[in-house]
């Protein structure tokens, strides 16, 4: 839908966001004064007008209208790269269960993501990325693909180029390693015995994140079994190393003459290896079995294991390696509860890093609301009680450095208790505050206990990250096992944004402890070009979003140097075009930060940045509604190629397919509203 730019502003204030076109009486603001319309004429009146922002938000009202699923939630894919897929198939041929029609459906998908280099990338248009070109070569060979398919030598050519296997990170070589394609003894050490070290040690369990918990606990049951299960010569990937592997190659290379934590860490590797090689491991046994005690108890009822991907399928490869037949209800379920994270058409199976009903189903609502649907609408109604049932009543892995707060929040996922995180819960809370359901003392209360929850989860440096407490033990991430530095979840500015924002909406205090402390740690996080690092959106446009959202809601002063310096940075990063795009390899390089082609779901953060600023007359503002409005489909959605979301910074990106429509809608809600109630002011 092409806007007729020239009106916007003259139609701002025309449409009461109260109200909506299907009401008896509509109310147009016009040079000061009230005019009540039969619908007839103001239906006409918006059609001769062309009023483009109401259109805009109606269509886009609509089409979430349309998009709510019947029991009230809103779902949309999550999506990240082939491996989770390809490690998928590398499952089935572990566990001996192939199904050869739907091995070829994931294939199929698997050869659609190439690129015209013949590699994989990790996100859309990105380079080529070694680790999952190999596995995605793997799987491919698994399903049946010759190493003589035009694809697969494309493929070979460019792995050949950047270094081979040998060059791989961890997770590729352990899947390879699985199936004698790599030597375990490549792989960095995990050992099992770490189960039985106390909460008190300085490397426990309970120091890792939460996904690397789910993750490793597992895993290092596999690695103590070292299986191997054999494949046909047509399935091998020995051509995939420059030149046939040394002894040598698998061992880790140091920084020659340079003292450093890398080192000491690749010497510690070193000896591991040889205790895991010693016939005598006393702990063996009892680690084991408070492993396998672990994965048993932390399976939700649905099957899943940490609500993702990874924690699933090597809690499956674990309970295979202890002898559990791929019949018991643990494995069963667990299979079923990957089989419940695909997407499926006649032609492609996806397998999803993770689902996010309960985070899509917050953005969704805030959407709606910022869009004058009233609160007591039957869409949002039904959607605030579907989010209440999901409220977390069980004390998860939080408890261990939280031991004193009761339970409460919400997962990303439809089931995961033993995760609650602090970001879902708080746009959660912040989603359902106005809405009229009829159990009021229920929400009441779950809010409460939300609250309460996320001000106990508050680390001592006074940000929050995203699952635990004071998770901040950095020297984990130089470990060699920690090639994708994200064995921690350390506070960081987005997460501690958004929880001021949710104390700012229930009135808290601007001088509340809690408040103060995280005042302190957005001012020590702010970077010197003026915004803030995103950790789990791309990514200053992302993290300075959530800040300045926080500050406006908490009542701080909004014309402060250092927030005029977020606002300045933010305004030279708008493109020609009107919108504003940053681009995953900001990650890397910081020359590239708030750079990057425009996209619907950045320019809705960078004008809801400049919306908590005052900024909202701006031109700044104007240029960017009018990209919104112009790049809008005839449905009321947007496209959106870019992946806008981060799992792992630099390692593991995301595209939420809800971002490029619950954003703009946000945006260009309030932005309908802040004009109304600024009407008078000058600009």
């Amino acid at each position: 839908m092409k806007a007729h730019r020239h009106s916007i502003s003259n139609s701002l204030t025309s449409f009461n966001p109260d109200l909506s076109t299907s009401d008896l009486t509509s109310v147009v603001k016009s040079g000061g004064k009230v005019h009540h319309l039969p619908p007839t004429i103001w239906k006409k009146m918006v059609a001769d007008a062309q009023l483009p922002l109401d259109k805009a938000i109606e269509l886009s009202r609509d089409f979430f209208f349309r998009e709510q699923l019947p029991d009230g939630y809103w779902w949309a894919e999550l999506e990240s790269n082939v491996t989770i897929t390809a490690e998928y198939i590398m499952l089935f041929h572990f566990l001996g269960m192939v199904d050869k029609q739907r091995e070829r459906k994931m294939a199929h998908y698997i050869l659609g993501k190439q690129t015209n280099e013949g590699a994989w990338s990790i996100w859309f248009g990105g380079p080529g990325d070694l680790s999952a070109t190999v596995e995605a070569y793997f799987s491919l060979k698994l399903a049946g693909y010759s190493a003589d398919d035009p694809a697969m030598c494309k493929a070979r050519e460019f792995i050949l180029s950047k270094g081979g296997i040998l060059k791989t990170r961890v997770f590729t070589k352990i899947f390879l390693a699985l199936f004698g394609e790599f030597s375990w003894l490549g792989v960095p050490s995990m050992p099992i015995e770490l189960m039985m070290l106390p909460e008190w040690a300085y490397f426990n369990i309970y120091e890792l994140s939460s996904w690397s918990r789910a993750t490793i606990i597992p895993l290092s049951v596999v690695m103590s079994e070292n299986p191997v299960r054999k494949l046909p010569p047509r399935a091998r990937v020995q051509e995939l190393f420059v030149r046939p592997p040394r002894p040598s190659d698998y061992s880790f290379s140091r920084q020659d003459g340079v003292v450093s934590w890398k080192n000491f860490f690749i010497g510690v590797d070193h000896l591991l290896k040889i205790y895991e090689l010693s016939p005598i491991r006393p702990f063996k046994k009892r680690s084991t079995s408070i492993a396998e005690q672990w994965i048993l108890e932390h399976q939700e009822p649905s099957g899943d294991w940490g609500g993702i991907q990874p924690a699933m399928l090597n809690s499956i490869l674990a309970l295979h390696c202890l002898g559990y037949s791929n019949d018991h209800p643990a494995v069963a379920n667990g299979l079923e509860a990957l089989a419940n994270f695909c997407i499926e058409d006649d032609d492609c199976i996806v397998l999803q890093s993770c689902v996010s009903p309960v985070w899509d189903t917050a953005l969704a609502l805030v959407a709606l609301q910022e869009a004058g649907v009233p609160h007591d609408h039957p869409v949002l109604v039904k959607s605030a009680k579907w989010l209440l049932d999901r409220e977390v009543h069980i004390k998860g892995d939080w408890q261990v450095k939280s031991p004193d707060i009761e339970p409460g929040g919400w997962a990303f996922e439809f089931l995961n208790d033993w995760y609650p995180d602090v970001d879902d819960s708080g746009f959660v809370m912040l989603a359902i505050k106005d809405i009229k359901v009829r159990e009021l003392k229920q929400k009441d209360q779950a809010i409460k206990r939300g609250i309460a929850w996320c001000l106990g989860m508050q680390s001592e440096n006074g940000g929050w990250g995203a699952f635990d407490k004071d998770n901040t033990k950095h020297l984990l991430n130089k470990i060699p096992f920690a090639d994708l530095e994200a064995l921690i979840d350390p506070p960081t500015a987005d997460l501690t944004g958004r929880m001021l924002e949710l104390l700012g909406g229930f009135n808290f205090s601007r001088t509340h402890v809690a408040v103060v402390k995280a005042m302190d740690f957005l001012k020590r996080e702010q970077e010197p070009e003026g915004p803030w690092w995103g950790r789990w959106g791309v990514n200053y446009i992302y993290g300075t979003w959530s800040v300045l959202g926080g500050l406006e809601a908490i009542g701080e002063d909004m014309t402060q140097p250092y927030i005029k310096k977020a606002v300045s940075w933010l305004k030279s990063k708008q493109n020609l075009d009107g919108g504003w795009g940053e681009a995953c390899e900001s990650y890397s390089d910081r020359t590239l930060m708030g750079c990057g082609s425009s996209t619907p779901s950045q320019t809705a953060w960078a004008l809801l940045s400049l919306f908590a600023s005052g900024e909202v007359k701006s031109k700044s503002v104007l240029r960017g509604v009018e990209y919104l409005i112009s790049t809008q489909k005839q449905d009321g959605s947007w496209d959106e190629d870019a992946f806008t979301g981060t799992g792992f910074p630099k390692f593991f990106m995301i595209k939420y397919h809800i971002y490029r429509n619950c954003f703009p809608l946000t945006a260009l809600g309030r932005y309908r509203r802040l004009m109304s109630e600024n009407a008078d002011k000058p600009a």
